[in-house]
């Protein structure tokens, strides 16, 4: 399972996919999050949480940890890298779902 996240991580950050758009009313839609943590954030997947919903400070706090190395995952430190200077609008859209 884990290789084949690296695979499809490896794919997005090649592609670019990444990335913050803006919906026309303020709020950001993180696409690249949508892989693994499912459409506005409602995984589907057991292994990856719901970041629907969650308070804006914590998401960012985790962006910023996996950016740091404070916290460690192959696959998560590579998006949230690719989020660096986008973390609060990545968050706030998350936290509005």
């Amino acid at each position: 399972m884990k290789k084949v996240l690296l695979v499809a991580a490896s794919a997005a950050l090649a592609m670019g996919s990444f990335s913050v758009q803006a919906s026309g009313e303020g709020d950001y839609n993180a696409s690249g999050c949508i892989g693994c943590h499912g459409a506005g954030g409602k995984s589907s997947i057991p292994a990856y949480p719901n970041l629907a919903g969650q308070k804006s400070a914590y998401i960012v706090k985790q962006l910023k940890d996996f950016q740091s190395g404070a916290r460690k995952d192959p696959t998560m430190s590579a998006m949230a890298a690719l989020a660096a200077g986008k973390e609060q609008s990545i968050a706030d859209y998350l936290a509005a779902q």
